[in-house]
């Protein structure tokens, strides 16, 4: 949280949600000021996460969002930070996922990303792959840390628009060899 300068005030997304390990954090981070939304693809997630969020007292300051694989559903210009905590190597689309996040991301807004050094097939992600895929997208790395373990946090920011693709159907994938 301090790395990621979390504070009262903040509007934050937690996306791949799940149990709300870091939802609980963030609302408790960001106060009645600020608002974190919880997304997630899973229905029964939300819902566990509903009743966690009433029991603990935090249901006003949260938002919970179903998202889709390509799609979190945030609200425009919504986001001072988005939060992807070991999840990202799950995400099936990721290209549309970090397509459809921009326009929910205010000027300024970075985007966070947490996972392990290691393949995708092994549940992480290599660094340069999440690098590459950003920068696909219009997503320019802004500060890289190493965590615990293999584990990292990678920072992002919306490159300056004439570094973005205009379209989905510009966004040029990634290779294998991650270039």
């Amino acid at each position: 949280m301090r790395l990621l300068g979390v504070k009262p005030g903040l509007d934050v997304a937690d996306i791949g949600a799940g149990s709300g390990y870091y939802t609980v954090r963030l609302a408790r981070r960001v106060g009645p000021q600020g608002h974190v939304f919880a997304e997630d693809i899973v229905p029964d997630y939300l819902d566990r996460l509903s009743r966690r969020l009433a029991g603990e007292g935090l249901g006003g300051s949260v938002t919970l969002l179903r998202g889709e694989p390509h799609d979190p559903r945030l609200p425009p210009g919504s986001l001072d930070l988005a939060l992807l905590v070991h999840m990202y190597h799950e995400v099936v689309q990721p290209y549309g996922l970090l397509w459809n996040l921009r326009p929910a991301l205010r000027p300024g807004a970075r985007v966070a990303v947490i996972d392990a050094r290691k393949e995708t097939a092994r549940h992480g992600t290599p660094p340069d792959l999440l690098r590459c895929e950003l920068a696909a997208v219009g997503y320019r790395q802004t500060a890289f840390y190493d965590l615990q373990e293999d584990t990292y946090l990678a920072l992002f920011v919306l490159a300056k628009p004439a570094d973005r693709p205009a379209s989905p159907d510009a966004i040029r994938p990634c290779s294998p060899d991650h270039s």
